[in-house]
């Protein structure tokens, strides 16, 4: 009981990484840091002001567009502090409880985020293959429900993973790979078995980004079918065109997902520039590049932001 009650002591601090080898730097590395969190921060506030304001944007695609801008700013807001008070010299220790917070939100929300990039999926299916059911399909209230469920879905499975965290011994290094936590980098240092955690991690990746990437694959083969069946190039075109932007807001964050994954569960032995290289980029990536893809793919996106930041004397005045 003693060596146990030893060990949770000695386990309630942990000391984050910033960029191994690079430590003289850190204060230089900080300004692109910054500049990329004020780039995802004003980007995706931007995009949700616009859609709340603008009566033009309140339709199923715009909304879904609004969950994944929440998601994207759950999942890199909480890392915030840590990652600059290492990059800063401020501090590189954290205390546990708030690590497995921090986990909590950034595994919640990638989660989350996976599970809205599905539901804009089958927007598009059903604003493409089924136009006129579109309104009656999607109404408020089901969507809604959709993003309630998205982020109901995504946090209570992560809870008893955070839950079983606390109960564990930690007689290793208590260093951890970055300079925020994440559950499979923890989890390394503990000295009991993980086996559970390790197999239930897996299952719940496999199920969430497996399940949605399969669904969003589907959708997409139902939809290439039914852009095939149009005559018109310029139509087919067009309609493939309003699936650009959610193409590539996929691609963001399942290319750095997986990438990341593989190399903290297979590639152990990899250099820690890798690992902390392919973290930073699933963490900033995604917030960075979505709303900049759809302000630059969505006209109407692009028209209310214009609105927005242009002075109104500027407006046209309606007769």
């Amino acid at each position: 009981m003693a060596n146990f009650n030893a060990n949770s002591t000695l386990s309630s601090t942990f000391y984050l990484t910033g960029i191994p080898g690079y430590e003289a730097i850190h204060h230089w590395i900080s300004i692109p840091f910054c500049i990329l969190y004020f780039i995802g921060i004003v980007g995706n506030c931007t995009i949700l002001h616009v859609i709340r304001t603008d009566s033009s944007l309140h339709e199923p695609m715009y909304y879904f567009l609004a969950m994944l801008s929440f998601a994207d700013m759950g999942m890199s807001l909480p890392t915030l502090l840590s990652v600059f008070q290492v990059l800063w010299s401020i501090s590189r220790e954290i205390e546990f409880n708030t690590c497995v917070t921090q986990m909590f939100f950034i595994h919640s929300f990638s989660f989350t985020e996976s599970g809205v990039l599905l539901a804009m999926a089958f927007d598009r299916y059903v604003a493409i293959c089924h136009p006129l059911r579109y309104a009656t399909i999607l109404t408020p209230q089901r969507i809604a429900r959709i993003g309630i469920f998205a982020i109901l879905r995504s946090s209570l499975p992560v809870i008893p993973l955070m839950i079983r965290l606390t109960y564990f011994p930690f007689c290793h290094s208590r260093v951890l790979s970055h300079s925020y936590c994440l559950h499979q980098d923890i989890i390394r240092l503990v000295c009991a078995d993980t086996k559970f955690n390790f197999i239930y991690g897996l299952v719940l990746v496999t199920l969430f980004w497996g399940c949605d990437s399969l669904g969003i694959l589907v959708s997409y083969i139902f939809i290439l079918h039914s852009v095939l069946n149009i005559a018109s190039w310029e139509a087919r075109l067009k309609a493939l065109n309003t699936c650009a932007s959610h193409i590539c807001a996929v691609l963001i964050l399942y290319v750095p997902m997986i990438g990341l994954s593989i190399v903290h569960r297979f590639a152990k032995h990899a250099s820690p520039l890798i690992r902390v290289f392919m973290a930073h980029i699933y963490l900033l990536v995604p917030p960075v590049l979505n709303p900049i893809i759809y302000s630059v793919k969505n006209k109407k996106i692009r028209k209310g932001i214009i609105h927005l930041i242009t002075p109104k004397r500027m407006h046209p005045t309606l007769s």
